[in-house]
């Protein structure tokens, strides 16, 4: 039964709710245990799919995190050998603000009450920078983004639990997406937006922000000026072109996984009550 037909049987004012004794009397809809099976063996091949595409995702997320640390953290990055360090500093590389090189919650405007793709906090993983089960609403106050952006949770437990997201769902880039008010949008300036995205996964960043962390037991959140604090080195425009170049193709083909799974899911939602009502043989 669909939740709309459900809904007749809700009861209550301001908030209703679906009393069980209303239901009890329904029918519905029993296939045989052999038939169960059968719908079952039907979606697990689904379920198998958006597994596998899961694991994909992890395997390259892995891979570009680790690259990021080697290069960036480790200072390992192409012909480090040749380059003079001076105190912990590769030459052509400069130790600054993370807001000298990154815009934290950059003024971005849509017209007010349009229509526009909404992503709330509970579509954005823990581990992945996939966007799942994006929302439509009219455009009013929250966090307001683009393509390239990096959405970081800034409330406890979400940054805590590693909610953050990469930001590239919309087919055009200048078109504006709004979120949750708990999110903070960070947008490349003077690096990639990739290296903005791996950045704010990194340990260090993100324990800076959660020690940075002030309000009520249960509702704390970050202190945005607290990046201005952060230092970071800031590398020269052709390493960063180089990591441009590996990750760009990686992030694509997140996306495209992430695509899939989410087309998957709704092929699910939609078989399997047809199968179930037998409109379409299993």
């Amino acid at each position: 039964m669909k939740t709309l037909e459900l809904e007749r049987f809700d009861s209550g004012g301001a908030n209703p709710t679906l009393n069980r004794n209303h239901i009890h009397g329904l029918e519905i809809i029993k296939p045989s245990p052999k038939t169960q099976q059968r719908i079952a063996d039907t979606l697990s091949t689904y379920d198998h799919l958006i597994d596998n595409n899961n694991r994909r995702i992890a395997l390259l997320e892995e891979s570009i995190h680790l690259l990021y640390k080697e290069w960036f953290v480790h200072l390992r990055f192409p012909v480090h050998e040749s380059v003079n360090v001076i105190d912990g500093i590769p030459e052509g590389w400069n130790r600054v603000s993370a807001t000298e090189i990154i815009d934290f919650n950059p003024k971005t405007s849509a017209p007010k009450g349009e229509i526009r793709p909404y992503v709330p906090m509970e579509a954005v993983s823990t581990k992945s920078m996939s966007i799942s089960e994006v929302e439509t609403r009219p455009v009013g106050g929250g966090a307001k983004f683009k393509n390239g952006d990096t959405l970081l949770a800034r409330i406890t437990p979400c940054l805590e639990n590693g909610k953050t997201a990469f930001v590239q769902f919309m087919d055009n880039d200048d078109m504006v997406a709004t979120g949750s008010t708990e999110f903070i949008v960070m947008r490349s300036t003077k690096v990639t937006p990739y290296w903005v995205y791996c950045l704010a996964r990194f340990y260090n960043f993100r324990q800076h922000a959660i020690n940075s962390m002030a309000g009520s037991d249960g509702r704390q959140r970050v202190k945005p000026d607290c990046f201005e604090q952060y230092q970071v080195l800031s590398p020269p425009s052709h390493i960063i072109k180089k990591f441009d170049n590996i990750a760009s193709p990686i992030f694509k083909q997140i996306k495209f996984l992430s695509w899939q799974n989410q087309k998957l899911k709704e092929a699910c939602d939609v078989l399997l009550p047809r199968l179930i009502n037998g409109s379409i043989a299993v």
